[in-house]
């Protein structure tokens, strides 16, 4: 479902006999309104001369049809950015060469909705409200004198100076939202109460976004306002799917937050046990006391906080982690104010397979074929996703004390969602451990649904016997694969099936691999109702495809010994 916005404007010159205010607004069709989103503003020409219209007319209508222009690339931020920082010179400009537009202002504030985001852009005294949850926000700070008696004269404006700085704000966007755009015409005239009382209709449906427009310019008239009045209204009506560009713009304007104690609280989580440490990451068990809970923590070690890919890395595993919704995988949670890079999960009691591996836990064939039915179905869920997770092993498979498997770590993740996931794919061509990599990405390949499958395989396989079905692979070890050792060799309980169907999955040529999640699924299921036949061994020339160079050489040899033979004899 695409973004779906209610929008209503209305302008009025109120009491006075010119209106300086002007007003618009861009809501483009696909693929525009994915891509850039929609965009509104409003402005507020100074008065005193002529060209108080003519520059909040040319400010708004530079700032709506440029921002279409400017690359996709580019960030909603630096966009608006560089266009609000031209049209400023532009102001400035004409100003300086026509006299009667000598001192030409105006105030500006623009507003973009793109994905499940908002993007504010502000200069000047102009305002943006957010209206949710029974709650009027204030987005934007006025740029007056502060002092009572000048605080109608504006200390940063469009043309005022030959530097501008423009205010930038970024948010989340939430079902019914309301946006307004106001001049100070109107929100000087109403109380932050009124102001509530009508957006708060707007939320409920009780009023339409062009009727609620109108509504607070007229308002602001019968309370005595005497000055250009106008409003740009804007509820948000529907959401689409997360956007990978969205969840990267709102982690690269987020810090990352110092290395933490226990005791130590982040907005408002207390930090109970550091529950891993890598290079990259920091993962912490905080308590959410608000809700009587439990979480997980997870961010970027502050060694990595100017890495511009491990923080568009960490971002993609964000957005992945917060689409699997399913029993598979723990959850995510929105935080209620967040002001540091980071993202919530829900936590479960219980260790990975790894870690009961390592205190000496045996998993019997039952306790294998349970945990690998569940496991098989969470990469399903996955794949159903188009996400190849890239690093199944069990260490990132963990056992609740629920007896539910759940899937950890999508940090290298690779999902076919937005392009910016394909410079991660590339940096990641041998992400994953060693032992659990496919052959064929020893050979450059790139990941795939069948190295899951063969990864799930080899997790399989070693929690029933310890070991890996090609042996150990060390990392920057360029292995050969030959034919797999039969898990028999160490598990002589194994039923004859189970040993097929493990084979299978982890066989050297993936064509010989089960297709997909759903069948190596039904494989394990059936057991030994269904038995799948025994693999073939490879031919020697398969397993080892230095041999046929080896014999070519030692025919020769040996041809050349019988030439020289003959001669002799001769």
């Amino acid at each position: 479902m695409p973004l779906l916005i209610s929008t209503g404007h209305y302008s009025t010159a109120g009491s006075r006999s010119r209106n300086e205010d002007f007003v618009g607004m861009v809501t483009p069709n696909e693929p525009e309104l994915s891509s850039k989103g929609m965009i509104a503003a409003i402005a507020d020409g100074v008065s005193g001369n002529e060209g108080g219209r003519e520059a909040s007319e040319y400010a708004v209508r530079g700032l709506l049809t440029d921002y279409y222009a400017t690359p996709d690339t580019w960030e909603i931020t630096t966009a608006l950015d560089k266009i609000m920082v031209a049209i400023n010179s532009w102001v400035q400009q004409q100003g300086s060469v026509r006299r009667e537009l000598a001192g030409m202002a105006s105030t500006l504030t623009g507003l973009v909705l793109r994905g499940r985001m908002y993007y504010s852009a502000h200069v000047g005294d102009t305002r943006c409200y957010l209206y949710r949850a029974e709650k009027l926000q204030k987005l934007t700070q006025d740029h007056v004198w502060d002092r009572p008696e000048m605080q109608h004269v504006l200390t940063r404006a469009i043309g005022m100076d030959t530097r501008l700085a423009v205010d930038h704000g970024m948010g989340e966007l939430k079902q019914d939202d309301v946006f307004l755009l106001a001049s100070d015409g109107v929100w000087a005239a109403m109380s932050e109460y009124d102001l509530t009382a009508l957006l708060q209709q707007v939320a409920n449906r009780g009023l339409s976004a062009e009727a609620a427009s109108q509504a607070l310019c007229e308002h602001a008239i019968k309370e005595g306002s005497q000055d250009n009045c106008s409003a740009i209204v804007l509820r948000i009506d529907a959401l689409p799917e997360g956007d990978l560009r969205d969840a990267l713009s709102e982690i690269k304007n987020l810090p990352v937050p110092p290395r933490l104690k226990v005791g130590q609280t982040i907005d408002d989580y207390v930090v109970e046990e550091l529950l891993h440490s890598s290079r990259t990451t920091l993962v912490y068990l905080v308590n959410d006391a608000a809700h009587h809970r439990k979480l997980v923590l997870k961010t970027l070690h502050p060694d990595r906080a100017n890495d511009n890919h491990e923080c568009t890395a960490f971002a993609h595993e964000a957005w992945l982690a917060k689409r699997v919704v399913a029993r598979f995988f723990p959850q995510v949670i929105t935080p209620e104010h967040r002001h540091f890079l980071y993202y919530l999960s829900t936590w479960h009691a219980g260790d990975s397979l790894q870690s009961r591996l390592d205190n000496g836990q045996h998993f019997t064939v039952p306790d294998a074929i349970n945990y690998g039915c569940k496991l098989i179905r969470a990469i399903a869920a996955l794949h159903r996703r188009s996400i190849i997770h890239r690093d199944i092993k069990p260490a990132n498979v963990h056992l609740g004390d629920d007896e539910e498997i759940r899937i950890l770590d999508l940090g290298v993740a690779q999902s076919g969602f937005d392009a910016d996931t394909k410079d991660l794919a590339h940096t990641y061509l041998m992400a994953g451990t060693p032992s659990f990599l496919a052959p064929e990405q020893f050979l450059s390949s790139g990941a795939s649904r069948a190295t899951d499958i063969y990864a799930t395989g080899v997790t399989l396989y070693y929690l029933l016997t310890r070991h890996y079905p090609y042996g150990e692979v060390e990392a920057f070890q360029r292995p050969k694969f030959g034919d797999p050792i039969a898990p028999t060799r160490y598990r002589p309980d194994l039923p004859e099936w189970l040993e097929h169907v493990l084979l299978k999955a982890v066989a050297r040529d993936p064509k010989q691999r089960f297709e997909t999640a759903e069948e190596f699924l039904l494989a394990m299921e059936r057991g030994a109702a269904r038995p799948l036949p025994a693999p073939l061994k490879a031919p020697l020339l398969e397993r080892d495809p230095a041999s046929r160079w080896r014999a070519v050489a030692i025919c020769a040899m040996v041809l050349n010994l019988l030439l020289l033979y003959v001669l002799i004899v001769r």
